[in-house]
């Protein structure tokens, strides 16, 4: 490995992000320390183990009972740190738990979680969770502002638009599962009874919520495959009354999904909004198929090739199978790869992703950041080990010739920032309240 260029360290220490996914829940959930199961299960340090350090933990071999306790409201601090301490010692050198121990360093001051450092990381994190804390997080890890994928609501009308420009979330839609459809029902007031009125509805989100989101996000993959095939809408009307009375059979609900998917694809065509999808590695334990990650890059092709306007960023790197996702950008002119995520889920394998990519795909195609989390604080550690990935992959390209100094400052501005700013449409800030009750 080359040793890291010390002017490519400081260009890409000095460059933002334009952070391209999150999950943020609301400032003001935070703040106001309003307990959720899903998004807020509770308010201590333990809290910033709950995305992905939590299962390194389980797969390290800590009870899920401990877990349940560790993320829980009873237990002291002291206590949970009894529970964790054993697994934490196995798990500290995994790109998850790197990202917390950088977020230790850089937020709070301490060098890492131990029996020493506990009390004052738990008071550091309370006083840290006060007004405007997003804000001054992201600042501090250099981020311009983020794109979110709520997980409260299918478009989050966030207090803090020109800090948090949102996504549109599809998988209600297409997935189309009793839980989707009881979500949409809290939010608009409808219960569709036909495929007309679930496109109605569909129609809806889009037109109030189209101008205003920077995409639209899908994460269907974790249910089923990537490959949507063309379905006539009558079929579709025909499966819709069957699903929701009796609830169809798995090739039923694939197809009434895959007319669901594309119609929701020429809505965002329509709106001009690009197309997030998850592709590659799930995250949780113990329910990884990797037959089906491995043909998720085979499976998108009949869809790149089908609507060749629509813009589709190809989330995560598709690890473990990046070199296909790495050919599909290189092959379709309406394909990009986000490497959110995939910093943490291996940061070697990452920097040898960018690498490849840049010597194959035009610059242009590649957004290097995303955090992928609920909470703000993991945020910052993360973009330590993108960083860090950046500046080593560049540094190489560098030292073995295939890249020019000369021509790193505008390769950096571009891949951390500049795609983003031209790819998405420029709507953070623009959002304004509206009723989403349906007429």
């Amino acid at each position: 490995m080359a040793a890291l260029d010390p002017q490519i360290a400081e260009l890409v220490e000095q460059t933002p992000f334009v952070d391209t996914h999150e999950h943020l829940i609301e400032e003001s959930v935070r703040v106001s320390g309003a307990l959720h199961d899903r998004w807020l299960p509770c308010d201590d340090w333990a809290y910033l183990f709950s995305n992905y350090v939590a299962d390194d933990l389980l797969v390290a071999g800590m009870p899920a009972v401990d877990l349940q306790k560790f993320l829980g409201q009873t237990l002291s601090s002291e206590a949970k740190f009894g529970l964790v301490a054993p697994y934490w010692d196995r798990i500290r050198h995994t790109g998850y738990a790197q990202a917390l121990r950088y977020t230790f360093r850089g937020l709070y001051g301490e060098e890492d979680l131990t029996a020493d450092s506990l009390q004052r990381i738990a008071a550091k994190y309370h006083e840290t969770v006060r007004p405007d804390f997003y804000a001054t997080i992201l600042q501090k890890a250099n981020i311009e502002f983020c794109h979110v994928n709520s997980v409260q609501r299918i478009f989050m009308e966030t207090a803090q638009p020109a800090l948090l420009a949102q996504d549109l979330n599809i998988r209600d839609f297409t997935r189309c599962s009793p839980a989707d459809l009881a979500r949409v029902k809290a939010e608009t007031g409808k219960e569709p009874r036909t495929l007309e009125e679930w496109l109605e509805i569909i129609d809806f989100y889009f037109a109030t919520f189209g101008p205003r989101a920077v995409a639209v996000k899908c994460d269907i993959a974790y249910a089923r495959s990537l490959n949507f095939r063309p379905v006539a809408k009558t079929q579709a009307a025909r499966l819709f009354l069957h699903h929701v009375g009796t609830r169809a059979g798995y090739e039923d609900l694939k197809a009434l999904q895959d007319f669901l998917f594309r119609y929701c694809v020429g809505k965002a065509q329509e709106w001009g909004l690009p197309v997030k999808l998850h592709t590659g590695y799930i995250a949780g334990n113990g329910m990884l198929q990797p037959a089906r990650v491995r043909d998720n890059a085979a499976d998108l092709s009949c869809l790149l090739q089908d609507f060749p306007d629509t813009l589709f960023v190809l989330m995560h790197i598709g690890y473990p199978y990046q070199e296909e996702f790495i050919a599909l950008a290189k092959h379709y002119r309406n394909t990009a790869i986000d490497m959110c995520w995939a910093w943490i889920i291996n940061p070697g394998a990452s920097v040898r992703f960018l690498r490849d990519f840049l010597l194959a795909v035009p610059a242009d195609k590649i957004f290097t950041f995303g955090g992928d989390y609920s909470a703000v604080e993991p945020i910052y550690g993360h973009a330590r080990i993108a960083r860090r990935g950046i500046t080593q992959a560049l540094s190489e390209l560098v030292a073995e010739g295939w890249l020019a100094r000369e021509e790193a400052p505008e390769l950096i501005e571009r891949i951390m920032r500049g795609n983003a700013l031209r790819l998405f449409p420029n709507r953070h800030g623009t959002t304004a309240p509206v009723s989403t009750r349906m007429a």
